[in-house]
Parts: structure tokens; sequence; C-alpha cells
């Protein structure tokens, strides 16, 4: 099993930064992906972006070029880098851990954006 803690989040203006993370432990040698979700009130939750073992990273359409993942192996950590935010990004963002036992989920961080 793997448990995943996550951080950052909070209020950012249209235009501004945040980044989030997410630390994994437990059985995590059997981790194949890690990865964000998201989801926004009244909406399905959603794959924001996703990074592999191989470093192959996949991203929502709607973040591409404005957001970055990336994860450090030695801390079992990734990471959004979320740039150029704007209100349509505001949702609950949950980190996901794929392993080969399953999937884990964060309890989920609020991001809002707002003026």
């Amino acid at each position: 099993q793997v448990q995943v803690v996550e951080s950052g989040g909070g209020l950012v203006q249209p235009g501004g930064s945040l980044r989030l993370s997410c630390t994994a432990s437990g059985n995590i040698f059997s981790i194949v992906a890690m990865g964000w979700h998201r989801q926004a009130p009244g909406k399905q939750r959603e794959l924001v972006a996703i990074v592999s073992n191989g470093n192959y990273t996949n991203y929502l359409d709607s973040v591409k070029g404005r957001f970055t993942i990336s994860r450090d192996n030695a801390k079992n950590t990734v990471y959004l880098q979320m740039n150029s935010l704007k209100p349509e990004d505001t949702a609950v963002y949950y980190c996901k851990i794929v392993s080969k036992s399953g999937v884990s989920w964060g309890q989920g961080t609020q991001v809002t954006v707002s003026s």
C-alpha cells in the first residue's frame, strides 16, 4: 500500500503561479506513475498531468504550456508547477499514485484562482 500526502494550493490571482507537492510513502518500489487530477464543483474529476517511471508525461490540453509536472525520485515526490493560472483552473486537486497493487489518492488540496 502507498500513502500519499499533498501540500500546496491556496488562493491566487489570475495570471499567478502555485506549486503543488505530493510525497509517497510505504510500498514506493511498486510505483509506476505519479500524477494529478482535479475536480471542480459540479464537474467530473479529470486528469491534469501524469508522469511515468520512464519520465513520459501527459497533460490535459487546457493546461499544456502552463503546467509542468516533475518528480524527484530520491524524495518520492511529484510536483505540479502551475503558471498563468486562470479562474477555470479553480478546483480541488488530487494527487494520484499508480502502483502495481493499485491506485492511491491524496486527500485533495483546494486551488482557487480569483481576483
